[in-house]
């Protein structure tokens, strides 16, 4: 299973200098929503330069014109992109176009999607390399919510997918045994006072 660090910081100057803290030890850096929003394309154009070994992931959590925003961000620097699943699946397919064109790769992210396997299947199906399964902040923060739900949808799917949404040291171990290809790690990295040390826990606790 491969360890993604998501950076929801948001200047460029703090996202290189967490990069650069925990590159060693994760296998996909991954540019906020927010970051991307606030810094723009430079953003993904510094973080590839500084780690070129690195995937770098763009979430631009796309919602249209999918082959046009994955075609500047694929020229910017990512490796891969995010299309929301909610998205029309001609949206899918153009963003999966650029991708082929630069020998790149799209995500799809289930955030917000009822149902999360069904729709897993279809995107898989439109050329999606794999899924995110993922609760945002928001939804993290509501009564209740816990990881369990997300890694019932992995399991039951049967696709390539990661999982975002409360992972950490303590629950690291259960998404690995559900069999997600990534575990996407975003405050548990960047909110430790140590965030290398956080980092390399998390892959230390990675069979």
């Amino acid at each position: 299973m491969k360890l993604q660090v998501a950076m929801d910081v948001l200047t460029k100057d703090a996202a290189l200098t967490l990069a650069g803290q925990v590159a060693e030890h994760v296998d996909i850096i991954e540019l906020g929503t927010p970051l991307i929003k606030s810094e723009g394309l430079s953003a993904i154009t510094a973080v590839k330069e500084a780690h070129p070994d690195k995937v770098v992931f763009a979430d631009l959590k796309t919602m249209d014109a999918g082959e046009l925003e994955a075609d500047i961000a694929f020229k910017a620097g990512a490796d891969l992109v995010t299309v929301l699943g909610a998205a029309d699946d001609s949206t899918i397919a153009g963003a999966v176009e650029a991708a082929k064109k630069h020998n790149k790769g799209v995500v799809v992210d289930l955030i917000g999607v009822a149902d999360k396997v069904t729709r897993a299947k279809e995107v898989r199906a439109l050329g999606a390399k794999f899924v995110e399964m993922h609760a945002g902040l928001d939804e993290q923060a509501q009564p209740g919510y816990d990881l369990n739900g997300l890694l019932r949808s992995g399991e039951e799917a049967r696709v390539p997918f990661s999982v975002a949404g409360g992972v950490n040291a303590d629950t690291i171990g259960d998404v690995q045994r559900a069999g997600a290809d990534v575990a996407v790690a975003g405050g548990a990295i960047y909110g430790a006072e140590d965030p290398g040390l956080a980092a390399k826990k998390l892959r230390s606790a990675i069979a």
